[in-house]
């Protein structure tokens, strides 16, 4: 009888008891994976995405990740491929271990598991292994305030963030994925890092939006209508979160499609969503960037670069000089590059996993969460990162007996930040009355 994901629950159950030994042991060449590929047990993005890790033992825990949910016939296709790439120690280990497990089936006179008892017996295994990686709750300690003196130190070499709300910020989560969808189990613990993210940013005084569990084309229109938003013409910044499964370069909607993140980014650039050029754009998630040609783009509203005048003169009568100053004042307008003011955090390196925790959430969350709250008052963003990156280096799991036991992360991130970032928490400075003048008027902060 098959397991809700294919593979029998027995073949399953013989994969966990060995996988301490098939991590540290195993060879995963291009051999190997050519055999499970040539059996129809790895897709090519599979493969690429296994083979892509730097270190035997990534490889071999990305292998053994995805052998669980390939179908009844992936464990038998498995020991064939260490047979034939003369690893069969390792196969006569699993031949053994399974037996094994079938007698204490058999003594104890319980029944093979079906698919009535694999949901549960899968949850206990998650429980086993993510619940117990790490002793640490979410915090939910209140976010530390700006002082006025902080402020008033800081602010002139700093980003503009004096609008109330800061900014508005969209966290998107996908948690339950369409069955149809079969490698993409449901991200446990997902409604923690919503949770956690939703209230950190409202105490941060953004405007937060939260959607969840979207396929590809519903992100991508919640994408483009955030950042369409006129909202943001008032407001100093804005935040996109995005959880979700991933591979390199993308994340996943709810129909197993993947949605380009140079695409989000794009989307946000200075030719695309002018109405947040020259402000600061915080991404939270799992990427890489790209790599496409700049150009340049002209800059909506900048300021205009100009020379001491000398003596100045108005001539009405002399229009076809007016036209020529109008043409070179077009020239001399400020050019931005396509993408800047950018800063990104990434949960993980690129090609290694990212842990979650069933109850607590994400390891990356927590510590943004945990960094935030205490640091943000006196700390600008890239900082913030950097603290965040030391306390998930000094991380590891704790799940004795499984793959995951003493398993490390490594966040990182990148920025085209100009500024020093400071969001100044609960720091209200009283703003000069607004200009007369269209593009000038900004909501103050106790609108």
């Amino acid at each position: 009888m098959l397991g809700e994901c294919g593979m029998l629950e027995l073949d399953k159950a013989t994969l966990r008891k060995c996988s301490v030994k098939l991590c540290k042991d195993m060879v995963l060449d291009e051999l190997l994976v050519q055999m499970l590929k040539t059996d129809g047990i790895l897709s090519e993005n599979m493969a690429e995405s296994i083979l892509v890790n730097s270190t035997s033992q990534t490889k071999n825990y990305k292998l053994l990740s995805l052998l669980p949910k390939r179908g009844s016939c992936a464990f038998s296709s498995f020991c064939k491929a260490l047979r034939e790439t003369e690893q069969q120690d390792l196969c006569i280990l699993l031949m053994e271990e399974r037996e094994r497990l079938r007698e204490e089936y058999v003594d104890s006179a319980l029944p093979l598991p079906t698919q009535d008892t694999a949901k549960a017996k899968r949850a206990r295994l998650h429980e086993s292994v993510e619940m117990c990686l790490d002793a640490d709750s979410p915090i939910t300690k209140p976010v530390l305030p700006c002082s006025r003196d902080f402020y008033l130190s800081h602010f002139q070499q700093a980003y503009r963030m004096d609008s109330s709300p800061r900014g508005r910020a969209l966290v998107i989560s996908n948690v339950t994925f369409d069955p149809l969808a079969p490698d993409l189990d449901r991200r446990v613990g997902g409604e923690v890092d919503e949770e956690v993210l939703g209230k950190l940013f409202t105490e941060l005084d953004y405007t937060v939006m939260l959607r969840k569990n979207l396929s590809v084309q519903e992100m991508q229109v919640c994408v483009e209508q955030f950042s369409r938003s006129l909202d943001h013409r008032t407001m100093d910044s804005c935040v996109v979160c995005l959880l979700s499964h991933g591979v390199e370069g993308a994340v996943y909607g709810t129909d197993g499609q993947l949605l380009e993140l140079d695409w989000v980014f794009k989307s946000f650039d200075n030719e695309h969503c002018p109405q947040l050029q020259n402000k600061p754009k915080m991404f939270f998630i799992q990427a890489c960037r790209g790599e496409e040609m700049d150009c340049g783009v002209d800059q909506r509203d900048g300021s205009e670069r100009t020379q001491s005048p000398g003596c100045e003169e108005r001539d009405a009568g002399r229009e076809a000089q007016e036209d020529r100053e109008r043409e070179e004042r077009e020239r001399l307008r400020v050019k931005l590059p396509k993408r800047s003011d950018m800063i990104c955090g990434f949960a993980s390196l690129k090609g290694t996993a990212a842990m979650r925790n069933t109850k607590k959430g994400s390891w990356f969350v927590q510590e943004l969460n945990t960094v935030l709250r205490d640091k943000a008052r006196d700390t600008h963003m890239a900082d913030i990162l950097v603290q965040v990156n030391r306390r998930i280096k000094q991380r590891e799991g704790d799940a004795p007996g499984t793959s995951y036991h003493r398993c490390k992360e490594m966040s990182e991130f990148t920025s085209s930040l100009c500024k020093d970032l400071f969001l100044f928490p609960k720091y209200c400075p009283q703003r000069p009355p607004a200009l007369p003048l269209w593009n000038n008027q900004r909501a103050g902060c106790g609108n």
